[in-house]
């Protein structure tokens, strides 16, 4: 099909430059078996890519064949150069805002093998992104808007979440569809003071695909569940100490009952949980879309993640699921097809350091699917 008559997809939010220093081989139990003060790291280059929402699920919906236009925001410096300049090689730099006053935002991604990703992070232009920055013209023809971010940019979160509630208000009544993408919440942060929970009551109804990680939403809906999560991964991957009635079911059902249409939570190497409302309820989403609510309705389940040829970096696993998702929700695939797809997207990302050069098509993957492709059984 011709590019110019797909659905179209706006991606905005959160942007920055990812600089991920490669670790040396063999997989860690924990962060101290690597880094202590004082000792020296013999490490590989520097891996250098865009990062955030705007980059990693954008960017991997236009490589997987949807019709994207990007919205966000860095500054007139050299780490806003390098950003506009990669995606200048995806012809992907129109929509973005370059700010005299503020910084880029970077990512400094601590990826080592086998511990989940480390972000030491600047959120720079980020911050100041907000609705009047949204192009209206693009936004009319739009059937989807997918915003990623909001716990790093501090417009969105400051004042009980006011600003995202405006936002999505005002991309719903344009007649799109609206997308929400979380991030991991530094507790010692501005964000991480914010009343999570009543934020997410007056944004979900606005939101038709709500796409968190579980480790994100449960941080924000149930702290004392989420510490003790800590405690019992041990400073280890808490995704692998989940279990799905008890840990990630109840989560889920506080997001339903908050609003929610299509839920699909990323819970890391396991796989994928997901989560959909009534038919009345999918009803509401924009026609754009051309959802079949019918087929899509009350429909609930676990994806297992895919063996991935090999592990090199987490880094926009998530991101690039949902990319996934949402490109192959566009298509008119069936739920359950759009989450194995997601799972499968997941595993080709973290086979390359960055979010993007591992990506294959949906074709390809569905061969690959139908193959035997064999799960992980965490």
């Amino acid at each position: 099909m011709d590019g110019n008559k797909k659905k179209k997809v706006i991606a905005a939010g959160h942007i920055c430059l990812d600089i991920t220093p490669v670790f040396p081989e063999g997989k860690s139990e924990h962060v101290s078996d690597l880094l202590s003060p004082g000792k020296l790291i013999q490490m590989g280059n520097a891996d250098v890519h865009t990062g955030g929402s705007v980059a990693n699920t954008g960017l991997a919906m236009k490589i997987l064949g949807a019709n994207v236009s990007l919205m966000g925001k860095v500054g007139a410096d050299a780490f806003g150069d390098i950003v506009l300049k990669l995606l200048e090689g995806y012809q992907a730099k129109d929509g973005m805002i370059r700010s005299e006053a503020a910084s880029t935002s970077y990512s400094v991604v601590l990826a080592i093998p086998g511990i989940d990703r480390i972000f030491l992070h600047h959120s720079g232009a980020n911050d100041s992104f907000c609705t009047e920055d949204i192009n209206q013209e693009e936004l009319e023809t739009a059937a989807l808007f997918h915003f990623g971010y909001p716990p790093v940019m501090e417009a969105m979160y400051k004042n009980d979440g006011a600003e995202l509630l405006r936002l999505l208000q005002y991309v719903k009544s344009s007649g799109a569809a609206t997308s929400l993408d979380m991030a991991a919440v530094d507790a010692n942060s501005a964000a991480g003071r914010a009343d999570w929970p009543r934020i997410l009551s007056k944004v979900l109804p606005w939101v038709d695909f709500f796409v968190p990680s579980v480790e994100e939403l449960c941080f924000m809906l149930d702290r004392p569940r989420f510490l003790e999560w800590q405690k019992r991964a041990a400073d280890g991957d808490i995704t692998k100490v989940l279990d799905i009635e008890a840990d990630i079911r109840p989560l889920a059902e506080k997001c339903m009952e908050l609003g929610c249409r299509v839920l699909l939570i990323k819970c890391g190497a396991p796989g994928l949980y997901y989560r959909t409302a009534d038919e009345v309820a999918l009803e509401q989403i924009s026609p754009r879309v051309e959802l079949d609510g019918k087929a899509w309705a009350g429909k609930e389940g676990f994806e297992k993640s895919y063996i991935p040829e090999r592990i090199l970096s987490g880094t926009g696993a998530g991101d690039t699921s949902i990319a996934a998702f949402l490109t192959a929700m566009l298509e008119g695939s069936s739920i359950e097809e759009c989450v194995s797809l997601a799972a499968a997207c997941g595993a080709s990302c973290v086979a390359a350091y960055d979010a993007l050069s591992g990506l294959k098509p949906l074709d390809e993957l569905r061969a690959k699917i139908a193959s035997g492709w064999e799960k992980n059984n965490f």
